[in-house]
């Protein structure tokens, strides 16, 4: 009957042995350690060390131009498609433009009248009255000299009395008033029009000139024309669509040459320099690379939203036509490409106000080192002096302890 109580008790047995050898093997390593500590650790190695930033910009045409429509009126005819590429001068697009012509004519009408009006206030008049008033000048002119010519006549009678004085008083009187007549016909001739008026006229006639010329270049405006070669990115419209004035009829850029408009966060800022070369992804192209540099750095710092940021503006070498204006793409700016500097993770770098330090491994004690550095990314930093090549430093301990100067570690993988 007490057979079948063996194995229970051997199991029992099993597991007292095997939580002796646990305490015993505790108590062993206690024993041989003492107070070291585990430790991760790494080596100081020579290596490529590239720093780059990352943010995200929107393509701009350095070349752009959007036809409007500038009045309210009907698309005749659309010449292009969207993704077409046309050469400068190239009729893109028409507007019903019979009313722009009649504009045109009725403008054209006007200052032809302005323009002849201000000739008759510069030369005394129009033509016709400038020989009516030569008329009377030459009529005015011909009596007083033939009242002149009596007047001698009498003075000389009246020396021998054959004429009364009378007669002489009467006629000097007669040779006055001729004399003043005529005066005032050659005045009128040279001076018709006062001042006031020949500058009212100057006015009306500048404004008969705006007028035409603003309605020749709605007439320009009504047929569009590429002003340079480019892609037609965008047509809203189509032939028989009715438009509003202002409305966006087209849009075409040159996207050969185009820039990207980025913003950096202000803690950024200060590693970004003009030259510095870019990469450009966009989302609609997966696997594509676009390459550039920055042309402008930022001036001075703005709000973006929540952000603190500053404008830089980066230009695109191998523009393809491919990136569209408006497009939200990613931009990667190497901010530092050093060849073969001596590096450690930045995991090791220890900052006390402005001094830099790691931990060296030593004989399996921590020695505080003293270190200068150059350039860092997200997970390296360039050492230039405090420690050489292969030095071993410490990143953490394993079981979170606080690293210190001096302390008993052992490292592990």
């Amino acid at each position: 009957m007490q057979t079948p109580a063996t194995p229970k008790k051997s199991r029992h047995t099993l597991w007292l042995v095997l939580a002796a050898a646990l305490v015993l093997l505790v108590l062993l390593i206690r024993h041989f350690t003492g107070n070291t500590i585990f430790i991760h650790t790494a080596t100081a190695r020579h290596q490529d060390l590239i720093s780059t930033l990352s943010t995200n910009g929107n393509v701009e045409p350095q070349q752009d131009f959007e036809a409007h429509s500038p009045i309210a009126g009907t698309v005749e005819a659309v010449y292009v498609h969207e993704g077409e590429h046309v050469s400068a001068g190239k009729l893109l697009l028409t507007m019903d433009d019979l009313s722009v012509k009649a504009q045109v004519a009725a403008a054209l009408s006007t200052l032809r009248a302005a323009q002849a009006q201000m000739g008759a206030l510069q030369h005394g008049g129009t033509q016709e009255e400038q020989l009516q008033l030569a008329a009377k000048i030459s009529q005015a002119r011909a009596l007083r000299d033939q009242i002149a010519s009596t007047l001698t006549a009498l003075t000389k009678l009246e020396q021998s009395g054959s004429a009364s004085q009378n007669e002489v008083a009467t006629t000097q009187s007669q040779l006055a008033l001729a004399n003043i007549t005529l005066q005032n016909l050659e005045q009128q001739k040279a001076q018709r029009y006062a001042t006031l008026d020949q500058q009212r006229g100057a006015a009306e006639l500048a404004n008969a000139q705006a007028a035409y010329q603003s309605a020749l270049d709605t007439l320009q405006k009504e047929n569009v024309h590429a002003p340079f070669a480019g892609i037609v990115y965008s047509v809203p419209v189509q032939p028989s669509e009715y438009v509003q004035a202002g409305d966006t009829l087209l849009k075409l850029a040159d996207l050969s040459h185009i820039q990207i408009r980025s913003y950096f966060d202000e803690p950024e800022i200060g590693r970004l320099a003009v030259g510095q070369p870019v990469t450009i992804a966009w989302d609609a192209h997966p696997g594509r690379i676009w390459h550039g540099h920055i042309v402008r750095t930022p001036s001075t710092i703005i709000t973006y939203g929540t952000r603190h940021v500053g404008e830089a503006i980066l230009t695109v070498d191998d523009a393809d036509g491919v990136l569209l204006p408006n497009t939200n793409v990613t931009l990667t700016v190497t901010t530092n490409d050093l060849q073969h500097v001596l590096t450690i993770p930045r995991e090791a770098l220890h900052t006390d106000g402005d001094q830099n330090y790691v931990y060296q491994v030593v004989d399996n004690q921590l020695r505080k080192v003293p270190i200068q550095i150059g350039a860092l990314n997200l997970t390296m930093v360039e050492v230039l002096s405090g420690i050489d090549e292969h030095a071993t430093v410490a990143l953490s301990a394993t079981d979170g302890s606080t690293l210190r100067d001096g302390m008993t570690v052992r490292s592990i993988p």
